[in-house]
């Protein structure tokens, strides 16, 4: 279900929850960011950690008017995941200006090379078309995407049992994470709301 303005608390609400929502965030975080190889990660999101972000933005940039919060909500809305798919945020996490010069343009494209391996299922990814029209450039990538899963009933279903892994395909990096069990467990309760 997609974030409404009355999900979103004024700034004293806010500051009174933050600590313990930021905790809860945190411990959420860990079992959603999903490492595939040296400096590529995915954080599946869910609604917990799109009003984060959204309450955090309001915070830092002191979004107080309901139309400052209803633009972050049309923006950020669209990577809650739809029944029967997933939401991530593709990280590519370099460190240095030399890193970025060497692998983003190495990299265009790579949005498109990720995908879910349901046992011998795979699921690809299909980057958010709002934000891919903002980011995708044709001789350099950006650091980070937002891609979504498109699960069937039957892939939902194979979910729980088989073995689920995150595979990126691209020509210049190609790695696989197998997901934990208590990944699995928290990505299962998004595909069967």
């Amino acid at each position: 279900m997609k974030l409404t303005i009355d999900d979103i608390a004024d700034q004293r609400a806010y500051e009174r929850e933050r600590e313990s929502f930021r905790a809860h965030i945190i411990e959420l975080k860990k079992r959603r960011r999903v490492s595939v190889g040296p400096f590529v990660s995915l954080v599946f999101e869910n609604r917990d950690t799109i009003r984060f972000q959204i309450q955090e933005m309001a915070r830092a940039e002191r979004i107080l008017t309901d139309d400052g919060i209803q633009a972050e909500l049309d923006i950020y809305n669209p990577l809650i995941p739809d029944n029967g798919s997933l939401s991530a945020t593709l990280f590519i996490e370099l460190t240095s200006k030399d890193e970025l010069m060497e692998w983003l343009p190495k990299l265009v494209g790579i949005e498109r090379a990720v995908q879910l391996r349901i046992g011998d299922d795979v699921v690809a990814a299909t980057p958010d078309p709002e934000h891919e029209r903002q980011l995708t450039r044709e001789t350099i990538t950006a650091s980070v995407h937002y891609v979504h899963f498109e699960l069937s009933p039957a892939q939902i279903q194979r979910f729980a049992d088989a073995r689920v892994r995150i595979e990126v395909a691209h020509e210049n990096y190609a790695y696989a994470t197998e997901l934990s069990k208590p990944a699995k467990d928290s990505l299962l309760s998004d595909l069967s709301q």
